[in-house]
């Protein structure tokens, strides 16, 4: 079986390094200074496996920042980084249904 930082990577466009925050939750993505950010047009984008590696790399060995660290396909419009799927743009705008609300919390 191979190791999930063994597998290979398959880069079909603009993509990012994303995870989710530990403490809350949060979707957040991989600075180019190897930090988390919550905001996607500070993410850093690669083209090839080689940077997505070497972005994803340090990113999954921080399992006490983030988890679930993966390569998520971006779209870059007028200078902006936008998600590239269906999935990352459910991400990005948090839930799709409304989560109940919790009294004496």
């Amino acid at each position: 079986m191979t190791s999930p930082l063994q597998q290979k990577i398959k880069i079909a466009g603009p993509s990012v390094v994303t995870a989710n925050r530990l403490g809350d939750g949060a979707v957040v993505y991989r600075t180019a200074r190897h930090q988390w950010t919550t905001d996607i047009a500070d993410a850093a984008v690669v083209s090839n496996a080689t940077a997505a590696t070497e972005l994803l790399t340090p990113a999954k060995a921080d399992g006490i920042n983030a988890v679930d660290v993966y390569v998520a396909p971006v779209k870059l419009e007028d200078d902006r980084i936008l998600p590239g799927n269906l999935r990352e743009q459910i991400r990005m705008r948090g839930p799709t249904i409304e989560l109940p609300y919790s009294y004496g919390a």
